[in-house]
């Protein structure tokens, strides 16, 4: 089914992009596995080819454009490669609205050409080792000395967390007002008492670092607040389902990809003297796959143009987000039966794709946590 979503302009995009990642990602990302991490030169690099800050205004070195389909090419690419390792989305998707419509002109001088360039790399902590999706239930603290703010506490499973350079910590500073009692802040690499941990053992996305995180009365200039005080999780909600979206998205990129792997491996490998393909069972459940890839793809194409228009809704973010990673998980645990023993060998992608596909039904609000806003948004 042809896409209509994108026009001239966003295809000479993806062009350009997937050269960037021929050149600069796809002859190290084996390496940066076995690393843990990638190479911050590669987040210059996508700096100084527009990669970074697509929406950050031309005034800060930024693309100047708020259109989340550059944000969707940028993902689809880096996900049909199988670059699992590069942070670009986390960066693009989750933490730039947060600075381009939160932060004052001060903040916005000091941190967005940095943001545009990949000399700061980004983060946001929510997750705390006791608390995953219900963010209401966030320990860290901070407290009020003077100008300034005294954080203390730890969060986890943060993407980006070694190289980042600027976190966005949601703390709580007013334990006594609910979620009237969170807020942001913005902690900079550097700040006595900011400490990262281990860099995540994980079962996927290898390359990518997910780290730990601690702070130790770390004083964070008051300068360093993000949006009012005390409106920290409201923010949060209005953002989450950008972030749901970017998640979605990945998902439906790599349905596709790994679909069309599968159905090359079933026109190659041949038992009982033909293509497994030509077996029935193999034509089912390929069918079937490609009815709900499509349908998948149709249903997040939707979304994004809502999302452009300021019109996706808590619940459709919720709704897209579920179904989509739950559709890709499933999808390649059955493109990897069809593989064979051979799917269960590291050197073959649909391993690989197994494997980092995991986390996306846990990741920006489980499956369950999805399920329950859908529900409350029924009136019911």
């Amino acid at each position: 089914m042809d896409r209509t979503l994108f026009e001239p302009e966003h295809e000479l995009f993806r062009e350009s992009y997937r050269k960037f990642l021929a050149q600069h990602v796809e002859p190290f990302h084996a390496q940066w596995e076995e690393q843990n991490i990638v190479d911050r030169n590669v987040w210059i690099e996508a700096g100084k080819q527009g990669y970074l800050g697509t929406s950050v205004p031309e005034e800060f070195g930024g693309g100047g454009v708020r259109d989340f389909r550059y944000n969707a090419i940028i993902a689809e690419e880096t996900t049909k490669g199988g670059f699992s390792g590069v942070g670009f989305t986390l960066h693009n998707d989750v933490v730039a609205p947060y600075l381009l419509d939160l932060a004052n002109e001060e903040q916005k001088q000091r941190w967005l050409p940095g943001f545009a360039t990949g000399e700061l790399i980004s983060a946001i902590a929510m997750t705390e080792p006791g608390t995953g999706s219900d963010l209401q239930g966030i320990k860290t603290r901070a407290v009020r000395d003077g100008d300034d703010w005294i954080l203390n506490g730890s969060k986890t499973f943060i993407t980006n967390g070694i190289n980042a350079d600027l976190v966005i910590v949601v703390a709580c500073t007013d334990p006594d007002k609910g979620a009237q009692g969170f807020s942001l802040f913005v902690v900079e690499r550097g700040m006595d008492g900011f400490e990262r941990g281990r860099n995540l053992d994980k079962i996927g996305m290898k390359a990518q670092d997910t780290a730990e995180l601690s702070f130790n009365d770390v004083r964070v200039p008051g300068v360093n607040l993000l949006g009012e005080e005390g409106m920290g999780f409201l923010y949060l909600m209005k953002n989450l389902p950008q972030e749901r979206l970017s998640i979605a998205v990945v998902a439906v990129a790599a349905m596709e990809s790994v679909l069309e792997m599968t159905i090359q491996y079933c026109r190659d490998r041949k038992a009982f003297g033909k293509p497994i393909g030509q077996f029935q069972n193999t034509r089912f459940v390929l069918a079937e796959l490609a009815t709900e890839t499509t349908t998948a793809r149709v249903f997040v194409d939707r979304c994004i143009e809502l999302l452009n228009d300021e019109k996706l809704t808590v619940q459709e973010a919720a709704m897209a987000k579920w179904w989509t990673t739950e559709a890709q998980v499933r999808l390649i645990d059955r493109c990897l039966q069809l593989h064979g023993g051979y799917g269960y060998m590291k050197e073959y992608p649909i391993a690989k794709a197994y494997m980092d596909s995991r986390v996306q039904t846990i990741y920006g609000g489980t499956t369950e946590i999805m399920k329950e806003i859908i529900g409350r948004g029924l009136n019911l």
